[in-house]
């Protein structure tokens, strides 16, 4: 069971999350991952960023104590004993007091790393999972709190974005299995978190603790991988876009996937890699409504008339185009991608003119000027480099869409007919997936007309 920074804001709502955990680990051994309460991990990459351009140890007392305040208010309602909740203070003395340092010690160098930006940031789990675990322990279940590093995740030292090591897999069931099978705890992991195997903590990316709690099912052989989120389950779009988006009762590892991928706030992109192997379904659960059946992500669903399944919108990107005539275009493709991976840019679509003289990339809004400037380099008078800022992304998915022919053209024939230009297509060979650019302001009303023409309404 994971739970995210919503689900563990405060004090009352780490006590529900205890009581659904205590219901529904009778009869079962269940592990649980816990994210940072909401806003915690943005606050700490600000602090970080603002103790390494200007040194102020007054700051970072007001800081810490702001940090104090909120987790103390919430192990006084998470935590129904007094013995268990002075012990729980002990050990978030010694994570504030260390946090307090770290944070000084940047500012006394006026440079910040992405090693010691990781180490900042774990502070927000590291928090979290021993208050969760003292809910626990006050309720009569047995409980341990451990970081993702005791748990046995160890990565790479690709801090911010780390990867789990091969054998990580063994190791974690070596260290789990004896806390569920001889102690019957109940072992609270934070999310996100990982560490080298010289002990640095590193970060598995925003949004990671979805890993987390894949990583940690497929090493367990686990039933069944539980997401607590805010919503019933997947919606056929971010009601926030379409306000008539329907649920979705299933749908297939591949259609998630896709939606992630292109920025439907579903699940970490990679978090289904580790459960796919071993066919073990993820669950989308609702927090607030624990009785709703939520959504099943499974390696096969039934039938569905839908066509287009789902639609997910990514609103802020932008792209970067390289062109150029009578180049080997396999050359400068190969020295495009290596570049975009030096500067670690994170690539969400391709397009490539069947000329071979144009390839279109998309990257996040942020990555823009960063991939535009990288790539200037290979200008050379033939070649040429260019950039389209302010442009949105909407991806239509649904395995109904593999081998139903028109589909694309009914995409484009209701953009046209509501005046939507579109800048960019790249559609994947599965058949799974039609993607677009379009501009900026034209994203949400591009999502509500594929939505509409689709019969996605609920």
């Amino acid at each position: 069971m994971k739970f995210g920074g919503v689900s563990v804001k405060d004090g009352n709502s780490i006590l529900h999350c205890a009581n659904l955990i205590k219901k529904f680990s009778e009869g079962n051994e269940v592990v649980v991952v816990v994210s940072a309460m909401s806003g915690v991990t943005d606050s700490l990459l600000s602090a970080a960023s603002k103790c390494s351009s200007e040194a102020s140890a007054g700051y970072i007392k007001l800081f810490v104590a702001e940090m104090m305040k909120r987790h103390y208010e919430a192990v006084e309602k998470a935590v129904l004993s007094d013995e268990i909740k002075s012990r729980v203070i002990q050990a978030l003395e010694r994570l504030f007091d260390e946090l307090e340092k770290v944070l000084l010690g940047i500012s006394y160098l006026g440079e910040l790393t992405k090693r010691s930006e990781d180490y900042i940031v774990s502070f927000g789990e590291r928090l979290v999972a021993p208050i969760l675990s003292a809910s626990l322990l006050s309720l009569g279940v047995d409980s341990v709190a451990l970081t993702g590093g005791d748990a046995g995740i160890i990565t790479d030292k690709s801090y911010g974005r780390a990867k789990p090591l091969p054998g990580v897999y063994e190791l974690i069931r070596t260290r789990l299995e004896p806390l569920l099978k001889i102690k019957r705890s109940v072992p609270v992991v934070t999310g996100f978190i990982g560490s080298t195997e010289d002990g640095s903590i590193t970060t598995l990316g925003r949004g990671g603790s979805d890993y987390t709690a894949t990583i940690i099912a497929s090493a367990l052989n686990a039933d069944e991988v539980w997401l607590w989120k805010e919503v019933d389950g997947i919606m056929t779009c971010d009601p926030k876009f379409v306000p008539n988006a329907k649920f979705i009762p299933e749908i297939s590892y591949q259609e998630a996937m896709e939606l992630s991928h292109f920025g439907a706030k579903i699940l970490h992109p990679l978090a289904l890699i580790p459960v796919m192997r071993k066919g073990i379904p993820v669950r989308i659960k609702n927090v607030f409504n624990p009785d709703a059946v939520g959504t099943v992500i499974c390696a096969n669903t039934k039938e569905s008339k839908d066509i287009v399944k789902a639609l997910s919108l990514i609103q802020s990107s932008g792209i970067v185009n390289v062109s150029g005539a009578g180049v080997d275009f396999a050359e400068i493709m190969a020295e495009v991608f290596r570049i975009l991976a030096e500067e670690k840019v994170n690539v969400i679509m391709v397009s490539q003119s069947s000329s071979e003289l144009n390839l279109s990339i998309v990257v996040d809004k942020k990555d823009v000027d960063k991939a535009y400037k990288a790539l200037k380099v290979i200008e050379n008078g033939v070649t040429k480099v260019s950039k389209i800022e302010n442009v949105a992304i909407v991806s239509a998915v649904g395995a109904g869409m593999a081998g139903t022919p028109g589909v694309a053209g009914r995409i484009f024939s209701a953009l046209g007919k509501n005046k939507i230009n579109v800048v960019m297509i790249s559609q994947s060979c599965s058949e799974y997936n039609v993607s677009f650019a379009v501009k900026s302001e034209d994203g949400i009303n591009a999502v509500r007309v594929i939505h509409d023409e689709f019969g996605l309404n609920a």
